[in-house]
């Protein structure tokens, strides 16, 4: 008897797709192990605690905790990586992942202290006619119980020729007391500029000519509020206390390419350089 056109055929379904289905998944399911664990191993404390049998492992629980907060710190610090490198993909950027050699690269703070000093999620790429760079920055200090791990999150942009040292940080109760035992803090013209930030220079003239008014207007918005910025060398950059980022990666950029493009044709022609030469 032949079939009936009017009635779609079916396929059966074939058990082996399914598993080989299962089975692309797995790299997901490796993501969210690490939260599975800790459900399990909270789960059963709970029940522990709950049922009165636990009296026997209050000295062991300080060793089931220490496990359960390092998987929970790599699951999030894995998280937030994966995140970076989507983010690094979707703008052109480089994904490098570990470059020591930066950990030496830059004199001033927060660099130049400390031991043990590495620098990871290091991701790179053009912004504008600039090249940028972002990473987090590790040191130690101390030793034993004492020791402390000092994590930030620091931002550079090339520029196009060296330039003397000058930096911009927040004004704050600790700068106004240095500065009332004599150490340096540069005035300008305006005052809003003045109570947000504190300036330290090599060469006084040279802050006062990149730092002209329409720079200074510049800086008194929110998108620069409470960031640590220095030009060194052929960078400038910024840091801020804590992992990178990245939701906030974006403006920052955009504050330092504000900085380097109001620098004056004139501050740089006295560098050998011309901004019109390209």
């Amino acid at each position: 008897m032949s079939p009936d056109p009017s009635v779609p055929s079916v396929r059966p379904v074939r058990p082996v797709r399914r598993l080989r289905r299962l089975g692309s998944d797995s790299g997901e399911t490796a993501r969210w192990l690490p939260v599975a664990s800790l459900v399990a191993v909270g789960g059963v404390l709970l029940v522990v605690v709950a049922t009165g049998k636990g009296r026997g492992l209050a000295g062991a629980l300080p060793f089931l905790l220490v496990p359960v907060a390092l998987a929970a710190g790599w699951w999030l610090n894995h998280k937030r990586v994966e995140a970076a490198k989507r983010w690094a993909a979707t703008i052109g950027w480089t994904w490098v992942g570990a470059d020591n050699s930066l950990a030496h690269r830059w004199r001033g703070q927060p660099f130049g202290t400390g031991d043990s000093r590495r620098v990871t999620e290091v991701m790179t790429g053009p912004f504008g006619p600039y090249r940028g760079t972002s990473f987090a920055y590790r040191y130690t200090t101390g030793s034993g119980k004492s020791r402390s791990t000092h994590v930030f999150g620091v931002i550079a942009l090339s520029m196009p020729t060296f330039l003397p040292t000058l930096e911009l940080t927040p004004e704050n109760v600790g700068t106004r007391l240095v500065r009332a035992f004599g150490a340096q803090d540069l005035e300008f013209e305006s005052e809003d500029f003045n109570r947000a930030w504190r300036v330290t220079a090599r060469d006084p003239k040279f802050a006062h000519d990149v730092l002209h008014p329409r720079l200074l207007e510049r800086l008194v918005r929110g998108d620069a509020t409470g960031m640590s910025i220095r030009i060194e060398g052929t960078d400038i950059l910024c840091w801020s206390t804590g992992a990178p980022d990245l939701a906030r990666l974006g403006s920052r950029l955009g504050v330092l390419r504000a900085i380097v493009d109001a620098v004056p044709r004139y501050v740089w022609l006295d560098h050998g350089y011309d901004p019109a030469s390209t």
